[in-house]
């Protein structure tokens, strides 16, 4: 297999920022999965359908497009509600595996997501687990909304960060866990930089590659 750099995690931990750095130091093409099920569920909200109806989800994941992971309104408190609800559909997510393992067979990647160590590359060559309080983290997703210009309450934000930690959890089809062989990297008190440059540290070995 080619060379996998698996990236999972809750929602804002910095595994997007960091898995495309990564792409980007290691030359590899880079696919952030979470986009896969907010498309899904934007699909469905643009039909006027219920993101939690399993046909309904099924139906729009097997009609994703790759432009449908360049639209502009897969963020935001209303794309992440519907992008957690496909994803607890185990019919959901059976369509866009295929997709995801496809992506990364041929030139290997970096991909992040919340179940790429664990269920859609096992064997993945290097597997990083990030993560950060929820405090942090609903701060992080919260400047990102102001900075788009987005009205959000920080408090509401960081609320629906634990929602989503706790559907993710708790859904049957691949919950949010750890790999037995993921390296665990908290960026709490990390901005991009250092979890950057930690992450160099930890996958230096994994990789046969130096820490910097």
């Amino acid at each position: 297999m080619s060379r996998i750099i698996a990236i999972d995690g809750p929602a804002a931990a910095g595994k997007g920022t960091l898995a495309k750095r990564l792409a980007a130091h290691f030359g590899l093409p880079h696919l952030d999965t979470g986009l896969l099920y907010r498309a899904t569920g934007r699909r469905v909200l643009d039909a006027g359908g219920n993101p939690a109806d399993p046909a309904t989800a099924a139906a729009a994941a097997r009609a994703l497009q790759p432009d449908d992971l360049a639209r502009a309104d897969l963020r935001g408190p209303e794309a992440d509600n519907a992008a957690a609800q496909v994803a607890a559909i185990p019919a959901v997510r059976a369509a866009l595996l295929d997709f995801q393992r496809s992506f990364g067979r041929t030139q290997g990647a970096v991909l992040d997501g919340r179940d790429i160590g664990t269920i859609v590359f096992p064997d993945a060559t290097a597997k990083l687990f990030v993560t950060a309080s929820v405090a942090a983290r609903g701060q992080r997703r919260w400047r990102e909304l102001q900075a788009r210009g987005v009205a959000a309450d920080l408090e509401a934000v960081t609320a629906l960060i634990r929602e989503r930690d706790a559907q993710a959890a708790a859904r049957a089809a691949a919950p949010l866990v750890q790999a037995p062989d993921a390296l665990p990297l908290d960026t709490t008190d990390l901005d991009a930089d250092a979890t950057f440059a930690r992450a160099l540290e930890l996958l230096s070995d994994r990789l046969g590659t130096p820490a910097r």
